[in-house]
């Protein structure tokens, strides 16, 4: 007989792909409908989404300081914290540069943009324009406040602060780490548990989603794009495939498994477009697995900032695609520069809608692509943001997996039959 969890589980899985399906064909009929139906579908979508993201964005800050802190307090001294770090930030770094290479070639293989009609003018297209500047970078990682960055969630900084409180929990004596860490234990499985009843409502979420951006755009937009979306899909599909490669190479058969239990929090990142909505069920997902949530609490965090594989690919295969659209040749050393800029830049806009076309078209001018090549994407980026978010969702659960093996903590004897 099903475990209780397991059933669960498989429950909310049929129902996420449930409401992905009924979500286009409830759009497609309102599209049809009219524009007094299309704008009914709009508000409604947004009150759908917006409520459930809001009740996942509430765990979010509570949930990052107590796992990140019972992990690395619990973690004793700063020598394993360091250990850890540094072992899984090289990880990030080769997966970061495989999705570089990936887009690169996909680009210049594929040619996405060749034979695309160009836009005559830039127009306004509500993107913020943003410039990285390292000093701001660095001064933006600390905060000024932790009730301000839990605030604002911004994960970034609440990671900084986090960090530092872990380490010094240890230096702070053993009365202070056995009043601490048993409560922020408690309060991370506490926020795992709110995080069970949150996700009832995910595929409520998924269909209002789904079922707006259908509706608004219709099916001509998927017709017109659906080119370069099928070259974009199989681009990331490649970039699987070369992850699990990669995981194969040290959790072994095992990754299967794995990728099975992902399979949820995967369709959850790709129904939403956002990878806040994931992260809790991520944890648990990962719990599943056998990966301890010192270890998940430590390692999720940093790859939210620096392991964003599905992202970092579609920087370069964006830009690509829009030179390609203008006829704008790009030497190989100027594509290599461009995207380790991108790489960068990326780290400095964290928590801005739409960063990845902002970081465009905050680098783009530097290598002397027209801003109003953003257009060509902009009509399609929630397709394309569904997409990278699940792609950084598969990359930072094979991490967190990654690191769990590497110290000896991966449990044998977890859950791993499919979700």
């Amino acid at each position: 007989m099903a475990e209780p969890g397991k059933r669960n589980a498989s429950g909310r899985t049929r129902a996420i792909v449930v409401a992905l399906l009924l979500g286009v064909v409830v759009g497609l009929g309102l599209h049809a409908a009219g524009p007094a139906a299309v704008e009914g579908a709009t508000r409604c979508a947004t009150l759908l989404t917006g409520l459930f993201l809001r009740l996942v964005r509430m765990i979010i800050a509570p949930l990052v300081f107590a796992t990140l802190v019972s992990g690395i307090g619990s973690l004793g001294d700063g020598t394993q914290v360091l250990r850890i770090g540094g072992r899984i930030l090289l990880w990030f770094i080769v997966a970061s540069f495989l999705s570089l290479v990936t887009g690169l070639l996909a680009a210049n293989l594929l040619q996405p943009g060749v034979g695309f009609t160009v836009p005559t003018a830039a127009g306004d297209m509500g993107l913020a324009h943003a410039h990285f500047d390292p000093v701001e970078f660095v001064l933006h990682v600390v905060p000024t406040s932790i009730f301000d960055a839990m605030g604002r969630n911004d994960i970034l900084q609440i990671v900084v602060f986090s960090v530092l409180f872990g380490l010094a929990l240890p230096a702070a004596g053993k009365g202070a780490q056995r009043m601490i860490l048993p409560w922020t234990a408690e309060l991370a499985r506490i926020m795992l548990r709110m995080t069970d009843m949150v996700m009832y409502a995910a595929p409520v979420a998924v269909f209002g989603s789904v079922m707006g951006s259908v509706a608004h755009s219709g099916i001509g937009i998927l017709g017109m794009f659906g080119v370069f979306l099928c070259k974009f899909y199989g681009t990331l599909g490649v970039l699987w495939v070369l992850l699990t490669a990669m995981t194969f190479c040290v959790l072994g058969r095992r990754v299967f498994a794995l990728a099975r239990l992902l399979i949820q929090p995967i369709l959850l990142g790709f129904a939403t477009a956002s990878s806040e909505a994931v992260y809790p069920l991520l944890v648990e997902r990962l719990e599943l697995f056998g990966v301890p949530d010192r270890i998940s609490g430590f390692v999720l965090p940093l790859g939210y900032s620096f392991n964003l594989d599905g992202s970092v690919l579609f920087q370069s295969f964006g830009a690509l695609f829009i030179a390609q659209a203008y006829g704008i040749h790009i030497p190989v050393g100027q594509q290599i520069a461009m995207v380790l800029v991108m790489m960068l830049s990326s780290k400095g806009i964290a928590g801005v809608p739409r960063a990845a076309l902002v970081t465009l078209a905050a680098v783009m001018p530097q290598f002397g692509l027209p801003e109003a090549g953003l257009a060509l994407i902009l009509g399609i980026d929630h397709f394309l943001d569904m997409a990278r978010t699940a792609t950084n969702v598969l990359g930072n659960g094979y991490a967190a997996a990654v690191a769990a093996r590497w110290e000896g903590e991966l449990a044998d004897h977890a859950l791993e039959e499919g979700a």
